[in-house]
């Protein structure tokens, strides 16, 4: 059974990050003995649900996820209606709802929009948690028409060890660009970036509470991930297209070279008008 889950999660890997969801129902499919250990170790594009209730857009993890139910962060409630739904204790409950509300700051000022939530579930050590963001996008700065999308996914645990805590975190971050111009056609870049960290230790008192330590964690570790990002595909791109370009004027310039040579032999060979 592990040997085929692993075999499954190498061909998630390989297959093109853009078409996850319709990869993974495949899968599913071909083994379906193992659709709760794919759900569970697969990161999906997020999805956007509204609270009648609160009348707010929250997001659909794995991680608020019980059955065919999902739990809103804004109510604690789930839709459709689970009675006996696990939710977490009312002390992690308070907690939760603080980090759910910086967290929406963080979102409105890092990205100018999209939407966000965190999920809260209790541990024997003490607790552990999910931030998501999602972030999309219909047009470029210059308003040209594009497909983009953006998705974090921060799992969090925490260790409490009277007034200090142990955090691990496991960050994922999805993109996914897609435009089509005259000038450079269809151009559809996507990929996923995984990091794992922990920070040991950390100071836990009424001036630094878990909400700051875990926001500045996933602060930098969100910083260092863009930057990649951008390094592993942008950077990469760009090199890509340069290198297209120059070897397109270098064809370009052995063409014209070409072609005046043959115009040379033609004249050299052509017969001499006479007088």
């Amino acid at each position: 059974m592990e040997d085929k889950l692993d075999y499954a999660l190498d061909l998630m890997r390989r297959l093109p990050p853009s078409q996850i969801e319709k990869n993974l129902a495949g899968l599913i499919d071909l083994v379906p003995d193992l659709v709760e250990d794919l759900l569970s170790a697969v990161d999906q594009p997020l999805k956007i649900a509204f609270d009648a209730e609160s009348k707010k857009d929250y997001l659909l993890c794995d991680y608020n996820r019980d059955g065919d139910s999902y739990r809103s962060p804004w109510t604690n409630k789930y839709d459709p209606p689970l009675p006996d739904g696990k939710v977490p204790k009312p002390s992690t409950r308070v907690i939760e709802e603080q980090f759910h509300n910086g967290f929406n700051i963080y979102r409105d000022l890092y990205f100018e929009g999209g939407v966000s939530s965190v999920y809260l579930w209790d541990t024997d050590d003490a607790f552990a948690g999910v931030v998501v963001i999602k972030k999309t996008q219909d047009q470029t700065k210059s308003g040209n028409p594009m497909k983009g999308l953006w998705d974090s996914i921060h799992v969090f645990n925490v260790e409490d060890k009277n007034g200090t805590a142990d955090y691990q975190l496991t960050s994922t971050i999805m993109l996914s660009i897609e435009t089509n111009e005259e000038k450079t056609g269809m151009i559809n870049l996507s990929g996923s970036l995984t990091r794992q960290e922990s920070r040991d230790a950390q100071p836990v008192n009424k001036e630094k509470s878990h909400l700051m330590n875990i926001g500045s964690f996933i602060e930098d570790l969100e910083n260092k991930m863009r930057a990649s990002l951008d390094t592993i595909y942008f950077s990469k791109t760009k090199d890509i297209v340069n290198d297209l370009r120059i070897a397109q004027g270098v064809r370009m310039a052995e063409n014209k070279r070409a072609n005046q040579q043959q115009l040379a032999s033609g004249a050299a060979i052509a017969p001499k008008k006479k007088n």
